[in-house]
């Protein structure tokens, strides 16, 4: 054997020099093979294993973030819901707030007018009082001028008189007569 490797050494000495021995390349052979059996057995199965655990890895992340996401947009549209039941209660409760308020508008001005008309009509009733006094003490201060005039026209004492008082009388109804026409 050794004899026949020596051989093919002599013979690839004449031979290209850019090619190897072939016992090189033979060699060079059965290392590859050894070599891509173990990587074949040994290192890619643990390398499609870790690639597999990765890939696991990450689609497990990807759906949790689905599931998040999907759950945040579920509370959205739930916070949504929420706060458009906020606003629509918060529009009835104005619409409310603003109808009683007009009830009590109109309740507090009815009251108003009422008592300002009870206020008209004592004030009415006052002044209707406080013109009859007037008209009492001016015709009290008439009559008494009249008896004055008439004392001093007539030159007599008409107060110790007795019938003064009709004349007076007769005189104010005259005057309140002629007022009138």
């Amino acid at each position: 054997m050794t004899t026949g490797i020596y051989e093919i050494v002599r013979a690839s000495a004449s031979a290209n020099p850019l090619l190897p021995a072939p016992a090189d390349i033979i060699w060079s052979a059965v290392v590859f093979a050894i070599l891509l059996v173990f990587f074949w057995f040994k290192v890619l199965p643990s390398f499609k294993k870790n690639i597999d655990a990765r890939t696991a890895a990450i689609e497990g992340r990807l759906a949790e973030a689905e599931k998040a996401q999907s759950e945040a947009a579920q509370k959205t549209a739930n916070i949504e819901a929420e706060q458009a039941a906020a606003r629509a209660e918060r529009a009835e409760t104005i619409s409310r707030a603003i109808a009683e308020a007009s009830v009590i508008k109109d309740e507090i001005i009815v009251k108003a007018h009422a008592e300002a008309d009870s206020y008209l009509e004592n004030a009415k009733k006052q002044i209707e009082a406080e013109r009859q006094a007037a008209i009492i003490s001016l015709r009290t201060e008439v009559g008494a001028l009249a008896l004055d005039l008439a004392g001093a026209v007539v030159k007599q004492n008409l107060k110790e008189d007795k019938n003064s008082a009709g004349i007076v009388d007769d005189f104010l109804n005259s005057l309140q007569k002629d007022g009138k026409n």
